[in-house]
């Protein structure tokens, strides 16, 4: 699929992005790889890492439609990276948020659209089922969005689909990254906001994977969501910093207890896969009348319990403080 293909990434010079990048070249021979984003020093600095005849870089927002229409000229996949991310900035800058992550949307499905692409898949987060945050209040927009995208394309060959998961070990501003500097820094206690925070836990190249296998698996309006372990945040800092302090803090502007990535308001949409849940979609597509029990590559899944909920503070799986340092270890290696 990926071979001989023109890919685009919005939000391309992100830790998702450079990661994408690396895993397409090592892995595909692909025709293009166009990197989109607005800063031109990241772009620099990825040219610099990634200078194969195959990659573009386009500088460019994702909340203009002109350039973003212009930046998919002949590009056949699609995935949408670009957001404003930070939960306490977004509280504080609400319509910044909105603008990039919900009118940006708006703009990369009226440009695949415009050029027929085949296939776009966008980045959520668990942040957006059952939000308490406006960040997470503009990605479920953004989801609703792409999934109703696939009405709006009829008989048009793109299609679109979406990918929810948790924390990324190490990305850019989350909290090893955050812990790691305190503790180069000398610290002698580490922040927590309350030690019964939980979270799930992905490394980024495990993010990398299950996106581009969700390519070959989508039909058009799923939401995709991997089967992954919680972690308990004061398990986190003992694994960083074995027997330092723990101070609380208290949880910030927007911040969950516990995140969730499949409500039980969804359970009667959720089928169970080996090893990831598909949420179908609410609303009915006129020109798609697809099973989503089986997907493209022949997988089957089953319809989960009602009520079922996937929340991170009553996932079976936990790492343990050993576990966790090793696979911390290992995501700076990726």
């Amino acid at each position: 699929m990926f071979d001989n293909a023109s890919i685009l990434i919005t939000g391309g010079t992100g830790s998702f992005g450079k990661q994408y990048t690396r895993t397409l070249l090592q892995r595909y021979k692909p025709r293009r790889v166009v990197i989109y984003s607005r800063d031109e020093l990241k772009q620099y600095e990825m040219a610099q890492q990634f200078g194969s005849s195959e990659m573009r870089y386009f500088i460019g927002d994702v909340r203009d439609r002109t350039r973003l229409t212009q930046a998919m000229n002949g590009i056949d996949i699609v995935i949408h990276a670009a957001a404003l991310k930070h939960v306490p900035a977004a509280e504080y800058n609400p319509m910044e948020c909105i603008k990039t992550n919900i009118h940006g949307a708006e703009n990369v499905i009226s440009a695949a659209l415009e050029n027929g692409v085949d296939r776009v898949i966008a980045l959520s987060t668990d942040k957006a089922a059952n939000p308490i945050n406006l960040y997470g209040a503009t990605k479920l927009a953004s989801d609703k969005l792409f999934v109703a995208a696939n009405n709006i394309a009829g008989r048009e060959r793109t299609r679109f689909a979406v990918v929810r998961y948790g924390n990324v070990v190490g990305s850019r501003g989350s909290v090893v990254p955050f812990f790691n500097k305190l503790l180069a820094d000398g610290a002698s206690e580490l922040p927590i906001t309350d030690e019964r925070m939980t979270r799930f836990w992905i490394t980024l190249q495990e993010g990398v994977d299950f996106v581009l296998k969700n390519f070959e698996r989508m039909w058009g309006g799923e939401i995709f969501v991997p089967k992954i372990p919680s972690v308990r945040i004061v398990d986190l800092a003992e694994a960083m910093s074995p027997g330092i302090k723990k101070k609380i803090i208290g949880i910030r502007p927007g911040e969950k207890l516990h995140e969730i990535m499949c409500p039980a308001d969804d359970s009667h949409l959720t089928l169970e896969f080996d090893d990831h849940y598909v949420i179908k979609p609410s609303i009915k597509f006129f020109t798609l009348d697809q099973d989503y029990a089986t997907n493209r590559i022949s997988e089957s899944g089953v319809p989960v319990e009602q009520g079922f909920e996937y929340n991170s503070g009553a996932n079976p799986r936990f790492l343990d403080i050993d576990e966790l340092a090793a696979m911390n270890k290992r995501a700076l290696t990726e």
